[in-house]
């Protein structure tokens, strides 16, 4: 054997060593040896450990859609009636920059209400919600309001175990940010997704006409580049991002890379590398993958949904929400999956030419769109997000 040939094999295996041990040093740092706790939440038998069936509902509802990952729900159980407890929105979980007037906050507690109600049902406890029993909140002093006055009044009672076909479907991701396939939502699926639409003061308008999907693309690419062209709005989604397994244990809130459909060995690799290097996940970056992924979006929606109420109340909003949690579960029944289009429906001033835009095409005068969503057949799955636990909800 040549000392050319001992010298190149030595220089081979010493690259070798260094690529492993770097390898090892990401997923290390990304925390690949840690339970993903923040996944617990989302397992069939997760509720079955509490005896109280008010937090067993809770178990169910914070699994619902909700504004930024934020889950910004607060539950404060009544210690006289143990079949009454109440909602109310966490005023330390709002998004003050994108969602300044907590609009998507309050749509959010819809959602939670709703699949309270669906689980209310499969496990013999239905609900009586009552919206705003003290009253909507004072608007001059919002976050105030918010701590003193419930969203809803629960109220259970106990009946026998009713089948409902939307129960199964609690449990899969309510959101898909990957390109849809080009089939059609048939006139059936329409029909099927429109009846879900049960309240008086709401509209649901679902849309596959060539000239709409080419025109809400082009709204969600249009909002995605204003909202992550401003600083403010790029620093509100940094804070809550979270890097490595280890801060998704923490905090069990915000965003992180499988919102972004990133897994396995590859969300290691990128969570290893921003934990050890913060810049790699600079505002640039991140900003040039989110307008990529709305284009992608914009050419692979083969149908798109309103939601629209007919005033802008806050009880229109979370009756907006439920309305939304429904739809979830009904598209996953029919085998589709949506994704929210949210920031062109954002209420800040550099939105509001496109937000008058969408409201002059597709709203009449008062209406309000509280949701615009992308729907099709997914053409991959995507991952759950993180959730908090029940006892991180209950407030004295």
């Amino acid at each position: 054997m040549s000392k050319g040939y001992k010298i190149t094999r030595i220089v081979i295996l010493s690259a070798v060593v260094v690529l492993a041990l770097l390898v090892l040093a990401l997923f290390t740092a990304s925390g690949v040896q840690k339970k993903a706790e923040y996944l617990d939440p989302w397992k069939r038998d997760y509720a079955k450990q509490f005896e109280d069936p008010r937090l067993q509902l809770v178990a169910h509802g914070l699994l619902a859609a909700n504004s930024h990952n934020l889950q910004p729900w607060k539950i404060r159980l009544d210690r006289q009636n143990p079949q009454l407890f109440y909602l109310y929105t966490d005023n330390e979980r709002l998004a003050l920059e994108t969602d300044p007037l907590a609009r998507q906050t309050l749509v959010s507690q819809g959602t939670f209400l709703e699949y309270m109600r669906v689980a209310g049902e499969q496990l013999g406890y239905p609900v009586k919600i009552v919206l705003f029993p003290d009253g909507e909140y004072d608007e001059q002093h919002l976050s105030e309001s918010m701590e003193r006055k419930p969203v809803a009044k629960i109220t259970l009672s106990k009946a026998i175990p009713q089948n409902n076909p939307l129960y199964e479907f609690m449990f899969l991701p309510d959101t898909n940010r990957m390109a849809y396939r080009p089939d059609e939502v048939t006139p059936a699926q329409i029909r099927k997704l429109s009846a879900t639409d049960t309240e008086q003061d709401l509209i649901l308008t679902i849309l596959n006409d060539k000239a709409d999907i080419e025109n809400f693309g082009a709204l969600g690419l249009e909002g995605t580049v204003i909202e992550t062209g401003l600083q403010r709005m790029n620093d509100e989604s940094a804070g809550i991002f979270r890097s490595n397994e280890y801060q998704k244990n923490k905090y069990r809130f915000g965003f992180s890379f499988e919102g972004q459909g990133t897994t396995g060995w590859k969300k290691h690799l990128m969570q290893g590398l921003i934990t050890i290097i913060p810049s790699f996940n600079n505002e640039e970056a991140a900003a040039k993958l989110a307008v990529q992924a709305a284009q992608t979006a914009a050419g692979h929606t083969p149908a798109y949904a309103l939601i629209l109420s007919k005033d802008n109340s806050r009880t229109s909003q979370v009756k907006a929400g439920m309305l939304y949690s429904r739809l979830v579960l009904t598209t996953h029944e029919e085998g589709l999956v949506m994704q929210p289009i949210s920031q062109v429906l954002e209420e800040y001033p550099e939105m509001h030419e496109a937000y008058s835009k969408v409201h002059r095409e597709y709203a009449k005068a008062g209406e309000t769109i509280q949701f615009l969503v992308r729907l099709g057949k997914p053409t991959q799955d995507t991952p759950l997000s993180m959730r908090q636990g029940v006892m991180d909800l209950i407030s004295e």
